[in-house]
């Protein structure tokens, strides 16, 4: 039995978000097919996700130093820990996120700034960063409006989430882009029916 996390990034409900549709119709053909597997959902604008601010890096340097944290300081510090520790006991990620002003959601970035965790999920190493987090696999399903999957130094949204599950060693299945509705919104239904069909296939073997 694997257990598999959903990283739901935008804050639009299912009805509003083309591309949480296709999350959620990737999620239940998974289910239909590993019935037996646990599926956990963490939505960025709804889970209370901390900030990396200046209590949080201040208590990371007590910590180092064996000085006392102040009870802001250890909250913030327990707060990140816990996702830092759901992430981890993870075995697939599915992480749903839409292209903001060519970034992804501020709230998708806080919750991946818990998971990039030195001497947790990478390690700094002679030769460089070594990612922690091999044997694991996850897939990006990421909503643009205009078609930007082959826009390259313009792009920093789908390229961050890659990047950053690559960087702690995480396998990377190719991502499925919802994309050009905005373009040409006549096409919408088009597009949407096209891409949940397509992840359901993915969903099959993933």
């Amino acid at each position: 039995m694997s257990k598999v996390l959903f990283v739901k990034g935008t804050p639009q409900s299912e009805e509003q978000s083309r591309s949480t549709q296709v999350a959620r119709a990737f999620i239940n053909e998974y289910k239909e097919v590993n019935p037996a597997d646990e599926i956990i959902e963490v939505d960025a604008y709804y889970a209370n996700v901390p900030l990396i601010d200046a209590d949080f890096l201040t208590g990371q340097k007590k910590l180092r130093s064996g000085e006392v944290l102040t009870d802001v300081e250890a909250q913030k510090i327990e707060a990140v820990n816990a996702f830092t520790k759901q992430f981890m006991e993870a075995d697939k990620y599915i992480i749903q996120s839409s292209m903001w002003n060519l970034g992804i959601q501020p709230l998708l970035k806080a919750y991946f700034d818990t998971i990039m965790s030195a001497g947790k999920t990478f390690k700094y190493t002679s030769e460089g960063p070594e990612g922690l987090m091999k044997g694991k696999k996850a897939i990006h399903i990421h909503g643009m409006g205009g078609f930007y999957s082959q826009a390259i130094g313009m792009e920093h949204s789908d390229s961050y989430v890659r990047g950053a599950l690559k960087f702690v060693g995480i396998e990377v299945e190719p991502t499925i882009f919802v994309e050009g509705i905005d373009y040409d919104p006549t096409k919408e239904e088009e597009i949407v029916t096209s891409t949940i069909e397509k992840a359901k296939a993915v969903a099959r073997t993933f």
